[in-house]
């Protein structure tokens, strides 16, 4: 599995995740949204943490640069 995330993405992926934990466990949102959020934030950090994201496989995006064969 090839890193296809540039660290701007994964920068942004684990402050939003942060910030819908922290709207959980703040109680800024309940019921069925917080449920959401959660899982939205597990989702978020894992992909920022292993610098793969497998919905931007099939779109063929890469946000990092990559090196060229020389």
């Amino acid at each position: 599995m090839k890193s296809n995330m540039s660290n701007i993405d994964r920068l942004i992926r684990l402050i939003a995740a942060v910030a819908m934990a922290y709207a959980v466990f703040t109680n800024a949102v309940t019921g069925t949204l917080s449920i959401v959020f959660l899982i939205l934030a597990a989702v978020f950090a894992l992909t920022a943490l292993v610098k793969f994201c497998p919905l931007y496989l099939p779109f063929g995006i890469h946000t990092n640069k990559r090196k060229k064969a020389a």
